[in-house]
């Protein structure tokens, strides 16, 4: 009995190692460049999730006073997208990438210089316009270097790399935190100027798909734009809201998420880095397989709907107050299975959904949908759990989630 099930265990272990790697197969070089890259650059995603812990236990702001500071990374954030798909379209994603990774490196070391609510709001408000050009930039830079038939694993490749960063760099800036808080912001700055290097050296004469497949271009001629605008796309509008909404609930992991954690867990700066961590870590060892199977066994449709309820399960784990540190794991776990589902394929279907000649603005749009998440989710969320307690938080962050997969299920028939 024990060799018949050491003997299955290797066959599905197989199974598992050839679907795993099949899913990489097909995928660019230039696509595993800019997932490389992406990799570096959020080795160093050590601020934001331990920003909001930094303004209540070093600068001692209040939890009104932090949620408006990391409000402001999203009101910053929405500008940056916007930003992004605008100069994206005018002059291109490489030079929008570049200047994004390296004007990002002097911001982050000025940080640690502001010290009262409204300097610091204004700091980090300047470094989210910065950064988040480099997202709409990124997308459309993917979809001019990947195959059309790989994009959605393309994206995914991406966000894997996004998130085995994410996995690495909160790990070590609890580490870092531990012995000072300024050492986030100077390892922060230090991968920035990485990637860009990186970046540069590899893309600086890179053409992509489009420019290649051009036979005869007119460089002199005026390009007239066509297909719609997005912001006259009203069933994708709708879309973009959705997306906005299920952002509100899943951008709870860098606000109240880690106060919840320190607040009523009492975790360490380390725990809760290992916390955070392991939600990069399981999109990292999941996300191709998972996109791979999701993509030929459902519709699009029912990949976003579903990974939108999985989220709202997720914090109703955390209700569950007594049952230790392993619910804590659980409901990231869930959460993460609710990342992989939803958000590469939300970023497929806008890049198919826009002309090639407003590929920027759709991304640039869908992009500002999750940087709005950004303004209001932590403004929500700590407003809630001061006023509420946090118990409240996740209830009705998960009433949302469900609201959010009715719709998403709703407007996705449409397209």
């Amino acid at each position: 009995m024990f060799t018949f099930v050491i003997g299955q265990s290797r066959v599905y272990m197989n199974r598992y190692l050839q679907l795993y790697l099949d899913s990489y197969r097909g995928i660019s070089q230039p696509a595993w460049m800019l997932a490389i890259i992406m990799l570096i650059n959020r080795m160093g995603a050590m601020v934001l999730p331990f920003l909001g812990i930094y303004m209540t236990d070093a600068l001692h702001f209040s939890l009104s006073e932090t949620g408006v500071v990391l409000s402001c990374f999203g009101i910053g954030a929405m500008t940056g997208s916007a930003l992004g798909g605008w100069l994206t379209d005018l002059k291109g994603h490489f030079k929008v990438q570049l200047f994004s990774l390296l004007l990002s490196i002097p911001i982050f070391f000025l940080l640690t210089l502001l010290k009262t609510p409204t300097t610091l709001a204004i700091g980090v408000f300047v470094l989210s316009v910065i950064t988040e050009t480099f997202r709409p930039a990124n997308s459309v830079s993917i979809t001019s270097y990947a195959k059309p038939e790989n994009i959605t694993r393309a994206f995914s490749l991406n966000r894997m790399a996004l998130n085995l960063g994410f996995s690495i760099g909160p790990a070590i800036g609890g580490l870092l935190a531990a012995i000072s808080y300024q050492w986030l912001f100077y390892g922060n700055g230090l991968t920035a100027l990485l990637a860009g290097m990186v970046f540069y050296l590899y893309f600086r004469n890179r053409q992509g798909n489009k420019l290649r497949e051009s036979k005869n271009p007119e460089p002199k001629t005026k390009i007239i734009k066509t297909g719609i605008s997005p912001w006259k796309d009203q069933k994708f509008l709708i879309f973009s809201l959705l997306c906005c909404l299920y952002s509100i609930c899943f951008f709870q992991l860098l606000s109240t998420l880690p106060l919840f954690y320190r607040e009523v867990h009492h975790l360490s700066e380390a725990n809760i880095g290992l916390l955070l961590a392991f939600n990069g870590m399981v999109v990292f060892v999941l996300e191709m397989l998972l996109v791979q199977i999701a993509e030929k066994k459902m519709r699009s449709a029912h990949i976003i709907s579903l990974g939108t309820v999985l989220l709202g399960l997720s914090f109703l784990l955390l209700l569950f107050l007594n049952a230790g540190q392993w619910i804590l794991f659980l409901a990231m776990f869930l959460l993460s299975i609710s990342e992989m589902l939803a958000m590469p394929f939300m970023a497929t279907l806008t890049i198919k959904r826009a002309s090639k000649e407003r590929q920027g603005a759709y991304m640039g749009l869908n992009a500002l949908s999750f940087s709005a998440a950004h303004v209001v989710s932590p403004l929500i969320g700590t407003g809630i759990a001061q006023y509420f307690g946090f118990s409240a938080l996740w209830v009705s962050t998960a009433l949302l989630a469900i609201v959010t997969a009715l719709g998403l299920r709703w407007i996705l028939k449409k397209f």
